[in-house]
């Protein structure tokens, strides 16, 4: 495993999710395409919590001590339960992007971490440092591609009777 290529990563899409937040009116921020779809607000509300809650803290224990359990998350929970919809973006960016400082400060301060220390899921089974790190990674690219629809669908919105099929299919 690459793990500089990766906390690199982490460290360069921290800005990748800059352009995709700035300058939002604040109904676009709280649009949902769908009452069961997430809001960029939320997304972001999202991204800061599970920066701090669950990839940082749970690499940490599974390198630390992989045999302590993980703090519980809920993710979907959290959206309701924190009130991610009564937030304001730019407090939430901030948010992200100074837990996310937090994280690449830890990860390149780490001395011989070892990425094969493996939790036991009780669900996903063996889970190493080395996945935990990857699948983090992973995770912010599925959220810019979520932003990312969330732009399209809102724009698509915004065409009232006109369509943006000429661009491609999404």
């Amino acid at each position: 495993m690459n793990s500089i290529a990766l906390i690199k990563r982490l460290e360069t899409n921290s800005g990748a999710f800059l352009p995709l937040l700035a300058g939002l009116a604040d109904e676009q921020a709280r649009w949902r395409p769908a009452p069961d779809k997430w809001s960029i607000l939320e997304v972001v509300c999202h991204l800061g919590d599970e920066e701090r809650e669950d990839f940082r803290a749970r690499l940490k224990l599974t390198l630390d001590d992989p045999g302590a359990p993980w703090p519980p998350i809920d993710p979907g929970g959290w959206i309701t339960e924190r009130g991610y919809q009564d937030r304001d973006l730019a407090t939430a960016v901030e948010d992200f992007c100074a837990e996310r400082k937090k994280s690449v400060v830890w990860l390149n301060g780490l001395s011989s971490p070892r990425w094969e220390h493996c939790y036991a899921h009780p669900l996903l089974g063996k889970i190493a440092a080395g996945d935990l790190l990857a699948a983090w990674v992973a995770h912010d690219f599925l959220h810019l591609r979520q932003l990312a629809g969330l732009h399209w669908q809102y724009a698509a919105k915004l065409a009232g009777q006109y369509s943006p099929d000429y661009a491609g299919d999404w």
